[in-house]
């Protein structure tokens, strides 16, 4: 297997200013994380990177994940797939394949293979027996779970978080966890660490989160917003969507409504109620997931 190259210049930071953060003295920056690659962009790529290298490093020439059909772990992982020329499988919930979806159209593309399961199928993802009888169909496969949290992630995402400026505060939005974990191990004890959740009932990401983080069971400095998931996961309000488009018009910040959109608006909101202090410095991180907009478009959903 040839060498991959692993190392990407890092993303840059953008300086947002409102009346309301002037007002309240605050400094607000945003980590973009969606500028990191052209096409393998924000947490996604950050997780991939040392999973990719352990399955290096373990003599695996392939690898094998779990997505959902308008993921943007499904499209990050299809493009990582063809960039370094390794063989990849998805099992993918079905039980049906939309071949007009562009995200699938899109892996289809990179020669990703797919695996349909039905629903059921799929919900067996994070048991082990259901993992060793892939390994068995897939000897030569490298397994990476569901949105690429696990421990490898955790080494993309801790140097994510050393690459932040100093900060008070740290916000970005939280799906299954690792991201979250990633930036508890890598920050420093002194940054506030907010996750805003973007799915309803999110209180069990706590003990997830905890189970990927050493730090996290110790410290104090983190917790999730679980009140800003504006109707669940994948769900958004016409009142979201419209301040994902007045941000990308005054500030030039592509944001869509699922994660980062979700999330920053989250964060515009405490700004508004005062949550933090005067002077506070808070770093966004935009994860990326911007191809998700596509997708939107295509279920005429935007």
């Amino acid at each position: 297997m040839r060498s991959l190259q692993f190392d990407w210049p890092e993303s840059p930071m953008q300086r947002i200013d409102s009346p309301a953060i002037n007002k309240q003295k605050l400094t607000v920056c945003v980590k973009r994380d969606d500028l990191l690659h052209p096409t393998i962009s924000g947490n996604k790529w950050r997780k991939l990177k040392y999973n990719l290298k352990d399955m290096h490093d373990n003599n695996k020439n392939a690898f094998v994940t779990f997505s959902g059909a308008f993921s943007n772990h499904l499209y990050a992982s299809s493009m990582a797939a063809k960039l370094h020329n390794i063989e990849g499988h998805v099992i993918l919930r079905g039980p049906h394949i939309d071949e007009q979806n562009p995200t699938i159209k899109m892996a289809r593309a990179c020669h990703m293979n797919l695996h349909v399961v039905n629903r059921i199928t799929y919900r067996k993802r994070n048991n082990t027996h259901y993992q060793d009888e892939i390994r068995e169909q897939l000897p030569n496969c490298y397994l990476i779970p569901e949105g690429g949290s696990n421990q490898a992630a955790l080494s993309g995402v801790k140097e994510l978080a050393r690459s932040l400026p100093e900060s008070d505060y740290i916000v970005c939005p939280t799906g299954s966890g690792g991201t979250l974990a990633g930036l508890i191990d890598g920050s420093a004890e002194t940054s506030h660490i907010l996750g805003i959740a973007v799915l309803k009932n999110a209180e069990y990401l706590n003990q997830d989160i905890v189970g990927l983080s050493e730090k996290a069971a110790t410290q104090n400095n983190w917790q999730i917003l679980e009140q800003y998931h504006d109707g669940g996961y994948g769900k958004f309000t016409p009142e979201l969507w419209l301040f994902c488009q007045k941000i990308r018009r005054d500030y030039n910040l592509p944001l869509e409504p699922i994660y980062s959109g979700k999330a920053f608006y989250a964060l515009w909101q405490l700004i508004e109620q005062g949550y933090f202090p005067a002077h506070s410095n808070i770093t966004f991180v935009h994860t990326g997931g911007l191809q998700g907009l596509d997708g939107l478009r295509y279920r005429k959903l935007i």
